[in-house]
């Protein structure tokens, strides 16, 4: 939505000196409110002068909180022309209340948001395209990669500027490794023939070498990511090309439940584990796919002795689940606060990006991955190279409540409460309905 520049200002000021200039009388010319020309003229430009207040809503907590608080002042710091002042909100609560507030036009002037969630606004219209506003504040959008752009474009207009990819990487222990005697003399990990039968044998090892430890902690808790992990590296989708019909009741996604109730009867993985990321932190397990989020947490503590590659294809490709952090700009906002937003993105995206990346996620932006500063960063080339074979959620509107019964039917399978066959078939069914709908 291009902006385009008022003059109103200018020719109000004009006007009043005009104004003042032809008096037949001695005083001074006066405006509606009963203001000199002169006190008219000095609150212009002041107002002028004053910077743009936007409000930026997110989820950010902890770790990543810190680092978006270093953005933002960094930001609010370089220039006079913008002020953000950011709204945190809970993350179980953020999107109920961000749905709200585009739907009432009351809200935030730039929000964060995941890439599967933007479907919903885009149809509804609640936020704007971004392309002209990046245009008019001088922001490439050609730096951010490919994938990331199209995760974003609907109709061919990109909707968002892409912060970051976020994915699992393979997380492995190198004391516990060796212990195993699966350490190879460069610290990484003897994965031996990577098909499911084959990393199995890998697992039985380290259950047989060091028992009181699991071999991979699975994140049972949400266990929709490693299941989709595994099924996408087996060349399976959730829905089909035309996004109106569920695609996973097949034998893809059962081969992959199978290996992974296999990993829980063996003992390999613990079933009852509901913290596996602590379990991993603290020694508990030798494998673990974990976030990319998680690396400033488990790499840069050299005590820790943990390493990390991209996810091995155990069931035929690289191919991965991820998402991504996103901007958007909601429809209400005004042409003057949409310019001044996208001015804080293009410096999230081009100098925050640096400070992004050492949260553990892998800036969209190819000029930050490009640079030496991130490269020097621990295992950013292997990031960097896991996030070239990502695959993003089906874009469509009701992804969210599909996902959400994907992941409530995946606990009912793996818990035995169903079997993977009726689990699967009911998946589908449910998919089915949610999509006629």
């Amino acid at each position: 939505m291009k902006k385009k520049l008022t003059s109103m200002l200018t020719a109000s000021v004009a006007l009043a000196l005009v104004v003042s200039g032809c008096s037949s009388t001695k005083e001074s010319a006066t405006n509606t409110t009963g203001a000199s020309a002169k006190e008219t003229t000095k609150a212009a430009e002041s107002k002028s002068t004053s910077p743009v207040e936007i409000t930026f809503w997110n989820m950010f907590g902890g770790g990543e909180g810190d680092f978006v608080d270093q953005i933002i002042k960094g930001y609010n710091d370089s220039q006079k022309e913008v002020t953000v002042k950011q709204l945190r909100l809970e993350s179980n609560e953020y999107y109920a209340k961000l749905s709200t507030a585009l739907s009432s036009s009351k809200g935030p002037d730039v929000a964060v948001a995941h890439v599967d969630r933007i479907s919903p606004f885009v149809k509804a219209k609640q936020i704007v395209p971004v392309d002209q506003l990046a245009t008019k504040v001088g922001f490439d959008l050609k730096q951010i990669s490919d994938s990331n752009i199209k995760s974003v474009s609907y109709d061919g207009k990109p909707y968002a500027v892409p912060l970051d990819t976020h994915f699992h990487m393979f997380y492995y222990n190198k004391d516990l490794l060796k212990k195993a005697e699966l350490l190879n003399d460069d610290g990484t990990p003897k994965l031996g023939d990577l098909t499911p039968d084959g990393f199995k044998k890998t697992l039985a090892q380290i259950h047989a070498k060091v028992p009181d430890v699991q071999a991979l902690a699975v994140n049972t808790p949400y266990f929709q990511e490693p299941f989709l992990n595994l099924y996408y590296e087996a060349g399976g989708d959730l829905l089909n090309a035309d996004l109106n019909k569920a695609a996973i009741n097949n034998d893809k996604a059962l081969n992959v439940l199978k290996f992974y109730m296999d990993l829980y009867n063996n003992k390999y993985s613990d079933l009852n584990d509901k913290t596996p990321w602590d379990s991993f932190h603290s020694g508990k397990a030798a494998f673990w796919f974990g976030g990319v989020w998680e690396a400033g947490l488990l790499l840069n503590d050299k005590a820790l002795n943990i390493g990390a590659m991209p996810l091995p294809a155990i069931f035929g490709s690289q191919t991965h689940w991820a998402s991504s952090h996103l901007l958007v700009v909601p429809s209400y906002v005004t042409p003057e606060k949409q310019e001044a937003a996208a001015k804080f993105m293009k410096y999230f995206s081009e100098i925050g990006g640096k400070t992004w990346g050492q949260a553990g996620h892998v800036p969209a932006n190819s000029v930050v991955t490009n640079s030496d500063e991130y490269k020097k960063l621990p295992y950013r080339n292997f990031f960097i190279e896991a996030q070239k074979t990502v695959k993003f959620a089906p874009k469509t509107d009701k992804y969210t409540t599909i996902i959400t019964t994907v992941s409530e039917s995946l606990q009912n399978i793996i818990f035995s409460k169903q079997t993977p066959e009726e689990g699967l078939k009911l998946m589908e069914k449910q998919i089915n309905d949610i999509i006629a709908n």
